[in-house]
């Protein structure tokens, strides 16, 4: 099987310059190769030639940075996406190679190792990396195209039900921005997550529907904060996602889906103790998940009818201290990161 996509780039990222050595002249033939004596050097490489760099053969035990925070500085940037890892090493414990695969390295190669593997794994590699940039870049225009379409659509219908609601008309373009750049960096703090570019995108657009259900809720003749008015209130969750749900060609689209998934499940709770479900945990879908912590802090900041708007600075202290419901740990320790970007996000 030949390199159907022509000639890549191998960057080794290896302590040994015999081991180095050894590498390259098995892929020297068919492929460029780059070399990095330690972790770090190897990242100043990856951020300067990322674009280039079809594969990485990398060693974990090194000084300075050892191949597993390379893995992590990779997932960080997002550049495990684009460019596939192969680790090679002489360790051999089922901890090293679960550790690798959870980084999100695609293959793992012991040492001392087999010219013959080393080469064909190799290409494999690269070739299947290659087929799914293909793949990815071939839908793209339509997918960008499609996006635009709903996203335009999602706009006039936030500003029908914003225009004839209690909250300000930004609300929607608030949520969306906070989602998305919470989403965008889940991935510097878990593993466990790991949204796509398009992942992030949908979700950011589905967010905007998340109160799409208040348009159908009959608020006549309720007063204000007693318990008939906030049962009916609530229903709103359950509306909004039966409303998207009766959508024809739902099931076709992922981005509908998920905004019917955001609508039903943006109340529930970590601690099991919210609505319309009950759902507790990780049983409630990621997504709605990011969207509750969102639009909790824009509505902290904005002045609603008859609750004032807080400070930027106590409405992060009131969601990390539980005033505002029970989130994700992992949510929690990604809204303090990003804590000092959010006022720019507003509008």
């Amino acid at each position: 099987m030949r390199n159907v996509l022509g000639k890549g780039k191998i960057l080794i990222v290896d302590d040994s310059e015999m081991n180095r050595s050894i590498l390259s002249d098995i892929l020297s033939d068919e492929y460029e190769i780059m070399e990095a004596s330690d972790g770090l050097q190897a990242m100043e490489l990856l951020n300067k030639y990322s674009s280039s760099i079809s594969l990485v053969l990398l060693d974990i035990v090194m000084p300075r940075m050892d191949g597993f925070s390379v893995l992590s500085k990779m997932n960080e940037s997002h550049l495990i996406e684009t460019i596939p890892v192969i680790i090679i090493s002489s360790e051999n414990a089922s901890l090293y190679v679960e550790r690798a695969y959870e980084l999100g390295a695609l293959d793992y190669i012991q040492r001392p190792f087999d010219t013959l593997v080393v080469r064909q794994r190799s290409l494999n590699t690269i070739n299947l990396s290659g087929r799914q940039k293909l793949l990815a870049a071939t839908g793209e225009d339509q997918l960008s195209k499609n996006e635009a379409d709903m996203s335009t659509i999602v706009n006039l219908l936030m500003n029908l039900v914003e225009f004839g609601s209690i909250d300000h008309g930004y609300h929607a373009e608030n949520v969306r921005a906070i989602t998305e750049l919470i989403l965008s960096n889940i991935g510097a703090v878990s593993f466990k997550y790991k949204p796509t570019p398009s992942d992030i995108q949908n979700v950011g657009i589905a967010s905007m529907l998340h109160d799409i259900g208040m348009c159908a809720v009959n608020k006549s003749g309720l007063k204000p904060d007693t318990d008939e008015a906030i049962a009916e209130l609530q229903k709103h969750t359950v509306l909004g996602a039966e409303m998207l749900e009766k959508l024809k060609g739902k099931e076709d689209n992922t981005l509908l889906r998920r905004a019917a998934e955001i609508c039903r499940y943006h109340h529930e709770r970590w601690d099991g103790k919210g609505y319309p479900e009950g759902l507790k945990g990780d049983s409630i879908p990621i997504a709605a998940q990011v969207v509750a912590v969102a639009d909790t802090y824009d509505r902290l900041v904005n002045k609603r009818l008859n609750k004032r708007a807080v400070s930027h600075d106590e409405a992060i202290t009131k969601i990390m201290n539980g005033e505002c419901g029970a989130f994700n740990p992992v949510l929690m320790i990604v809204l303090k990161s990003i804590a000092d970007s959010l006022p720019a996000k507003l509008k």
